[in-house]
């Protein structure tokens, strides 16, 4: 059981349902190339969890019939998926907008370059970035500071350095710069506390990339540390647990309900399995559907979720705390 789980098992957090499918989030397996403290996911180089090419076409099946507008694309590192390449191909050949989750330094990895016969290795690969301009994929790429010191505290030795070299590479291709290719940045609190306004932060980061190291980006999402996996075993190993949920819920604001990530998106595992977001699915606590104990991506074909009850813990509370949480930044 997961270290956190039975803490947040005891909820008055309020009933919620789903509306319109919108975004199809999928976690293409565990393994990354970063270990990271504030990671809800637990990956690593060691994770061996990682989706196989049946249930890639599983997720192209359903992108063919459900009318659903984005694929977004999380992990560890997605990219390490040996079949990433495929399946965005095939999923912007459908007209799917395709968002990659990032972490930078995938793509100062050596290793991935297509060879002769056409065959692609597990990693990033100095052609990854020109892979993803040519798909006009849209990346949301973590750099939870503009600090060095910062970065490399949250993230390991030397994970600043290589991730200004990949926004570099990203902006020389024409990302970030007011284009169709869109680059967003993710900032993540490094402690137990909330985020910072969102839009005021921005304006640091562009000041501060720009002057430092000539780099430019579209947007920065703020995200709340969510109190599971690694960051909710840091928060019961430092003792600040039970403060970092109370913080969570002293913020809460209704009015965050109607624009959380749950509502809009679904998420689904290595495996294929549903949740109602990425951070249940950390949980192992899987949607709700038809009496299943557990839902397939291809038993949805041709089903609608909209109208049916979202799984709600005590976590949920990091979605609605102050400014709001989602995979896309502050929700107001």
């Amino acid at each position: 059981m997961h270290a956190t789980l039975p803490l947040l098992q005891t909820t008055d957090f309020p009933p919620l349902t789903r509306g319109r499918l919108e975004t199809l989030q999928v976690n293409l397996g565990y393994l990354c190339n970063q270990t990271c403290i504030h990671c809800h996911v637990n990956a690593g180089p060691r994770r061996s969890e990682v989706m196989d090419a049946a249930t890639i076409r599983a997720v192209l099946d359903f992108l063919a019939v459900s009318g659903v507008a984005r694929l977004d694309l999380t992990g560890g590192a997605p990219e390490m998926n040996p079949h990433f390449r495929q399946l965005v191909t095939e999923a912007r050949a459908l007209g799917v907008a395709v968002t990659d989750r990032c972490n930078l330094t995938i793509l100062e990895e050596p290793g991935c370059e297509v060879n002769s016969e056409g065959r692609e290795g597990p990693l990033g690969g100095e052609d990854l970035a020109g892979f993803l301009a040519s798909q006009s994929v849209e990346i949301v790429a973590s750099l939870p500071c503009y600090l060095e010191s910062n970065v490399n505290a949250q993230r390991g030795k030397g994970v600043y350095e290589r991730s200004i070299a990949g926004l570099k590479r990203l902006n020389a291709l024409g990302y970030g710069r007011g284009g169709e290719l869109k680059l967003n940045l993710v900032y993540n609190p490094a402690g137990a506390s909330l985020p910072p306004a969102q839009e005021a932060l921005e304006v640091a980061y562009k000041r501060e990339l720009v002057e430092q190291h000539g780099i430019v980006f579209d947007r920065l999402f703020t995200i709340t540390n969510m109190p599971i996996k690694r960051f909710g075993s840091w928060l019961l190993s430092k003792g600040l647990f039970k403060a970092y949920m109370q913080l969570l819920k002293d913020a809460y604001r209704p009015e965050n309900l109607e624009a959380v990530m749950c509502r809009t998106l679904v998420s689904v595992d290595w495996q294929g399995y549903l949740y109602d977001c990425d951070f249940n699915q950390m949980l192992g606590l899987p949607l709700q559907h038809a009496g299943r104990p557990k839902t397939h991506l291809s038993q949805l074909l041709g089903q609608s979720l909209e109208g049916n009850p979202i799984v709600v813990m005590d976590h949920c509370y990091g979605c609605t705390a102050g400014q709001g949480s989602s995979c896309g930044g502050a929700l107001e």
